[in-house]
């Protein structure tokens, strides 16, 4: 059996090391209401946005001609680009494992391509880590980004991108990102932001379907529309990934703090039983020499 001062030390060392989880765990809760708050303010503009180009695309279907935004040309994936959404540090259970693990299929999907063909962007260090390990050289990296997302970096992006598809450099965009559900729940997310799927955002009678007049034009109207829709489609990603973090940090180092209690029970017991018995062979060694 362990000696006292050995469990003592081991206590002294779950209760510090109990301090700094349950410190990091309210941080992670702070944190976390706060970028709550920047999603519930943003995801308005992001549904309005959604409803202007799902009444126009629903205007458009009752024409017989249909515009068509060069970003939904479907054309055949020789080059592509992959968007990775990950932390800058640990401790978040397994947010960024999933995230890596989930490039490493993508990457391995494509690798046909050559990875000449396969540009990156890493949002966080943690990807951009495990991208230089498998022998990428990412396109662009942004850690900051991953601390304090904004809204004109994350545009410099999606322009970057849009850019580079409308001159065919590139012919798929994929992101990598954890969908915020709840704080126990973030989703793993893998989709195509480019080109455009525009089906998803034709419905049948949308329940508040305005008929536009479309000034100059319907081409300069679907033009201007569908980049924001992009723009806000990767900002949106950008945010979620971002709250998912800080809840998968807060919900870890819960789980830890709950664990050192249970430790610490389990060591004050041992503790306890180590001083009783130490008493009792103390009170055995009196007894035995009053005998003798």
């Amino acid at each position: 059996m362990a000696s006292l001062r050995e469990v003592k030390s081991k206590i002294h060392s779950v209760k510090s090391t109990q301090q700094i989880t349950s410190a990091m765990q309210m941080v992670s809760t702070v944190k976390l209401q706060r970028a709550q708050r920047i999603s519930e303010r943003f995801f308005p503009y992001q549904q309005k946005i959604n409803e202007l180009l799902m009444n126009f695309l629903y205007t458009e279907e009752e024409k017989k001609e249909k515009t068509q935004s060069v970003f939904e040309e479907k054309r055949e994936v020789k080059k592509i680009a992959i968007v990775a959404f990950s932390a800058n540090m640990s401790l978040c259970g397994s947010f960024n494992t999933n995230v890596i693990k989930e490039f490493i299929k993508t990457t391995n999907h494509y690798k046909h391509l050559g990875k000449e063909n396969i540009l990156i962007y890493a949002v966080g260090k943690k990807i951009a880590q495990a991208v230089k390990n498998l022998d990428f050289t990412p396109k662009g990296v942004y850690e900051d980004l991953a601390n304090k997302p904004n809204y004109e970096d994350a545009t410099k992006i999606a322009d970057e991108l849009m850019g580079l598809f409308k001159k065919k450099k590139i012919d798929k965009v994929i992101v990598i990102y954890h969908h915020f559900k709840t704080k126990g729940s973030q989703i793993l997310t893998h989709k195509s932001i480019l080109p455009l799927s525009i089906e998803k955002y034709k419905v049948k009678a949308p329940p508040s379907h305005i008929k536009y007049i479309v000034e100059p034009d319907k081409e300069t109207i679907l033009k201007e529309l569908i980049p924001i829709v992009i723009r806000l489609t990767l900002y949106n990603a950008l945010l979620e990934s971002h709250t998912s973090e800080h809840a998968a940090r807060s919900i870890a180092m819960q789980t830890a703090t709950d664990n050192a209690d249970d430790m610490l029970e389990d060591l004050s017991l041992l503790y306890n039983k180590s001083r009783q018995e130490s008493i009792t062979n103390e009170l055995l060694d009196i007894i035995g020499a009053s005998f003798k």
